[in-house]
């Protein structure tokens, strides 16, 4: 259950539900103001203690704003001793912005986590490309004292790695579900053929590459699906703002 919540500013959790009885909390994290304009930063700090289960969602998709020339950053630093499942909408880029994604997820040694990261460059149904701004993007896993997962980057718009073959190629939605699972691959590969999925060390990785949020986030929801009583040992209870 959740025990305590603190915020400072707009960021904010909202009530937290429980669909799936007192052993999981489901919990919405809202940005009122609804985008991210140049100069802002949003912290999410969350401590899940031994014997908790936590799942996490947004209402809607995250906007990144056009910048005069300032960066804007969203932090989340994630201790996880029990479970955590990070379920977020997408990350709209704006033509213009400069942001920058930072997560830091540190692992106990019986923690499971379940999460994913959906970001869109520009908004193609307005004929919105990203051509101007910079996206920086770090993520970090550590076990103990074993890092897992790093993955470090800055997409320049309109730049080499968005059309190189190596890179994006040409697509303008990317996005990576991770789990902790060493279960063979069969399964999650028939769940979601749409993503490209590996192993690691103590991971399952699966990419998408693409041209539409909407084609991302049912591949993730159906490979979460699959995997969320491997990881976690309960079936997939979606959370209700989903729906509406």
């Amino acid at each position: 259950m959740l025990t305590r919540r603190q915020h400072d500013g707009p960021l904010v959790v909202q009530k937290p539900l429980y669909p799936e009885g007192e052993g999981v909390c489901h919990a919405i994290v809202v940005h009122p103001p609804g985008g991210i304009a140049g100069g802002d930063e949003l912290a999410l700090d969350v401590r899940c203690e031994h014997g908790s289960h936590a799942v996490l969602t947004t209402p809607g998709a995250g906007k990144w704003y056009r910048s005069a020339g300032t960066l804007a950053r969203q932090s989340l630093d994630f201790n996880v001793a029990g479970t955590l499942e990070w379920l977020p909408r997408e990350t709209i880029v704006f033509d213009g912005a400069l942001a920058a994604l930072d997560c830091n997820i540190v692992l106990e040694d019986e923690a499971r986590y379940i999460g994913w990261e959906i970001v869109c460059l520009g908004r193609r149904g307005a004929g919105e490309r990203f051509q101007h701004g910079c996206l920086q993007i770090a993520t970090r896993i550590d076990r103990g004292e074993r890092t897992l997962y790093i993955d470090k980057g800055e997409i320049e718009a309109g730049g080499r790695l968005m059309h190189s073959p190596a890179g994006l190629g040409g697509r303008s939605v990317f996005g990576t579900f991770i789990a902790t699972s060493t279960e063979p691959l069969g399964a999650a590969r028939a769940a979601a053929p749409e993503l490209a999925v590996t192993q690691l060390p103590g991971l399952l990785v699966a990419r998408y590459l693409g041209d539409s949020s909407e084609e991302a986030l049912r591949a993730f929801i159906q490979l979460w699906t699959v995997m969320r009583p491997v990881v976690v040992g309960r079936a997939a209870v979606e959370p209700r703002i989903w729906r509406t």
